[in-house]
């Protein structure tokens, strides 16, 4: 009896200690590493400073020339911390398992660290491989509904077997329409992102003729990625295939 009630209290102190080493070290970890996406831009960006004052380079990892300014650009973040400018990668980033790459934007005048989505990233990915599949099975015909913009349409799930994609802006963590290219690219669809960025700056675009797509880098810490080009046409967000 006497060695079953030990046994018993042995196994309490060992649950106990399991539970609270549960508990404990998840809370160190999230004051140390799971820093908001905000704070953890913030740090990237002196850490990129720092390197590039040191080094006259910036610590990003190659890219083709054919790659998508809003994917293009990855912090190098190997490099970062062989080099000791960081001392862990943010939790936030998809090197660490997190939903987000970090991107150098305006890399030449003024490099700013930009997250990009991973998320709506592989969503669209996705649905590119599933319309390139509709369309080699459908003599090239596209799973399209309406037009959208000129040269675009509304992606058809119902074409693509009926399940539809969630795909969620970053900017206001709402739902997106997928469009389609009549050349079979698909896009996340930002037009609503873009007419919002527009109005905050008085209903008229700042650099009238450019790419709006710049209002949204500017106002937050995210990228457009996946999507097409959008210039303001008669009021409204019109899109147009990427230039870059």
């Amino acid at each position: 009896m006497g060695l079953m009630n030990g046994m018993v209290k042995g196994m309490l102190v060992l649950t106990l200690t399991v539970a609270l080493s549960g508990c404990l070290y998840p809370k160190d970890r999230l004051a140390q590493n799971l820093l908001p996406p905000k704070e953890a831009v913030r740090n990237v960006q002196q850490a990129i400073d720092q390197y590039q004052a040191d080094n006259g380079l910036l610590p990003i990892k190659n890219a083709e020339v054919t790659t998508p300014a809003y994917e293009k650009f990855i912090v190098d973040f190997a490099k970062l911390l062989r080099m000791n400018y960081i001392g862990d990668v943010p939790a936030a980033a998809f090197e660490k398992g997190g939903r987000y790459y970090f991107l150098i934007q305006n890399e030449e005048d003024d490099p700013t660290v930009k997250l990009m989505s991973v998320v709506v990233f592989q969503q669209i990915n996705d649905l590119q491989s599933r319309v390139d599949a509709y369309r080699a099975a459908n003599g090239g015909l596209l799973p399209v509904g309406d037009e959208a913009y000129p040269s675009f349409r509304y992606l058809d799930f119902g074409k693509l077997g009926g399940v539809k994609t969630d795909v969620r802006s970053v900017y206001s963590r709402q739902p997106m329409n997928v469009i389609v290219h009549e050349n079979g690219t698909v896009y996340a669809d930002y037009g609503i992102d873009v007419r919002k960025a527009v109005e905050e700056e008085g209903g008229t675009p700042p650099e009238p003729g450019g790419d709006l797509r710049q209002l949204l880098v500017a106002k937050s810490d995210f990228v457009p990625v996946k999507s097409p080009a959008y210039y303001w046409v008669n009021g409204d967000p019109q899109a147009s295939l990427p230039r870059s």
